[in-house]
């Protein structure tokens, strides 16, 4: 039977110190519209395929929230059923929340952008605008634009000139790309926190080069009518021939003690992940080229830039405790430092990596859906079809759909299924592109009474191969139902300056919405 929290008894909740784990588990475009400051977004279409990553400790209190529309009871079932001991559900979901006088965020990530404006207003980081870096340019000035995005991000757009080093990296890599200390370094992102926390790294380094945040990122750059680039391939060298490791190792281990995070030795590891009244991850912070060579059994690759950017893509548990290593106790202290500040109980392993040879740690939770989906040949769908003995049904995001879909398939998400126009009469064909969240899917329909003949293999791609019809619909799905897809300043990476300029005011904004409560949880501290 259901458990029901409402919102005072959560707000409380959240002030405790024990572990609490808060679930949104709408789809991503509702939890962008507005969700609780500490909820962690886990929509219902992928809820058991992210859970035990997320959550890995059954015991822990978790609560679900929704819209008070029945989604979140149905993934407390599925919680239940996969053995989570202590489930709740927000009672009439976020409406109840905004109702008691609480405050709902737009946006992702919000924590951690809130943390970025909050260390740039402490701090005053120093920052320099879109049209001064192009003077420099102009005057040839001796500097160098330092992208603290992932590769794939950076790829996409980048200002001119720019090498990548996701933020992770900087404190280690720093030397190798402005070995000269007369190098002037310009940090940036896309929008705001990477460039502010990239440049705050740097300076709490102490390094011996003027660093400054480029001020609204790219999307100041095109703001300021400025071409961007794009496709580039400039990042940082694999090596680290200029850093002297050992004084790198004594700054990153001071800014770690100072901000609290303190280390832990392996046996203490051991300890901790025995433990099954707490929740412990391990996290290698390195790049993800060394995790694929030397990656330790029990460890979860989350690269360190995107660890303090993105908190809630590893991290479920409000209150656990995060145990952070890399090779050479530089990343993983500066990381651990900024945890700390951003509230998380953050520790750094004693001797990296090396500390773990010989060490058993417990194997990372793998979600427990088998895929056992029938793979069905485009060209077997297409005689079903012209048979009319099969509905077709996409559950790749809307986007994907409307730019190219399968000839009469109908568009939906998993807390939309089982369909009520679904034909008892038909069996159901299932277009995706990630099988698991195929699985979950049919597991909806079957529960609805209707039956599933399979996945169609190879997606739409292989229906176009094997030369059928795939139809674009622009507009349908509906904005209004297309509830995976965030349009929150959408446009902002495609030229749009009016998306752009909404999300800067957006993010600037977020320190003004927080209440007591909120604030308490960020413990900023100056660098030694």
């Amino acid at each position: 039977m259901t458990a029901y929290i409402d919102a005072q008894t959560l707000k409380g909740w959240l002030s405790e110190p024990e572990e609490i784990a808060l679930l949104d588990v709408r789809e991503p475009g509702q939890f962008g519209e507005g969700h609780l400051f500490f909820a962690i977004p886990l929509a219902y279409s992928r809820f058991e395929i992210g859970l035990p990553m997320l959550v890995p400790n059954k015991r822990v209190t978790m609560v679900l929230c929704d819209d008070g529309d029945g989604v979140a009871e149905r993934a407390a079932e599925r919680a239940e059923s996969i053995g989570y001991e202590n489930v709740h559900v927000l009672e009439d979901g976020v409406g109840a929340w905004k109702a008691a006088g609480f405050t709902l965020y737009e946006g992702v990530n919000v924590p951690s952008k809130t943390f970025g404006e909050l260390i740039e207003h402490e701090f005053d980081t120093p920052r320099i605008s879109a049209e001064d870096v192009q003077a420099m340019t102009d005057a040839n000035e001796n500097f160098v634009i330092v992208d603290g995005r992932p590769f794939s991000e950076y790829q996409r757009m980048n200002i001119p000139g720019g090498i990548c080093c996701p933020n992770g990296e900087l404190a280690l890599r720093i030397a190798d790309i402005a070995p000269d200390p007369d190098t002037h370094i310009v940090v940036n992102c896309a929008g705001r926190t990477r460039s502010i926390i990239g440049a705050q790294t740097l300076i709490d380094m102490g390094v011996p080069n003027k660093v400054v945040a480029l001020e609204n990122g790219t999307q100041g750059w095109f703001l300021a009518g400025l071409e961007l680039e794009h496709d580039a391939t400039r990042r940082h060298s694999a090596s680290v021939e200029n850093a002297d490791l050992g004084s790198l190792q004594e700054r990153a281990q001071a800014l770690a003690a100072v901000r609290g995070a303190p280390v832990v030795s392996s046996d203490q590891l051991v300890e901790w992940c025995a433990d099954e009244n707490r929740t412990t991850y391990v996290f290698d912070v390195r790049t993800v080229e060394e995790f694929t060579d030397d990656g330790v059994a029990g460890t979860v690759h989350a690269p360190g830039g995107q660890l303090v950017q993105a908190t809630d893509q590893w991290v479920g548990v409000r209150g656990a405790r995060m145990v952070l290593l890399d090779k050479e106790g530089i990343r993983a202290s500066v990381i651990a430092s900024w945890l700390r500040q951003l509230g998380h109980e953050a520790y750094v392993l004693d001797g990296g990596i090396g500390a773990l040879d010989g060490v058993e740690l417990p194997g990372v939770l793998q979600p427990r859906i088998a895929p056992n989906l029938n793979a069905i040949a485009p060209e077997a769908l297409a005689n079903a079809l012209e048979r009319d003995a099969t509905q077709v049904i996409d559950v790749r995001s809307s986007m994907a759909y409307r730019e190219g879909h399968v000839e009469g398939a109908a568009w939906s998400v998993r807390p939309k299924l089982p369909l009520a126009s679904t034909d008892p009469s038909k069996t159901v064909t299932l277009v995706a592109d990630d099988t698991l969240v195929a699985e979950l899917a049919a597991g909806e329909i079957l529960a609805g009474g209707a039956s599933v003949a399979g996945i169609l293999r190879g997606g739409p791609d292989a229906w176009r191969a094997a030369g059928l019809s795939v139809i674009a619909t622009p507009d349908d799905p509906a904005d209004a139902d297309c509830i995976d897809h965030l349009f929150f300043t959408a446009g902002r990476h495609k030229g749009n300056a009016e998306d752009a300029r909404r999300y800067l005011a957006w993010e600037t904004a977020l320190i003004g919405q927080l209440d007591e409560q909120e604030r308490c949880v960020f413990r900023i501290t100056p660098a030694p």
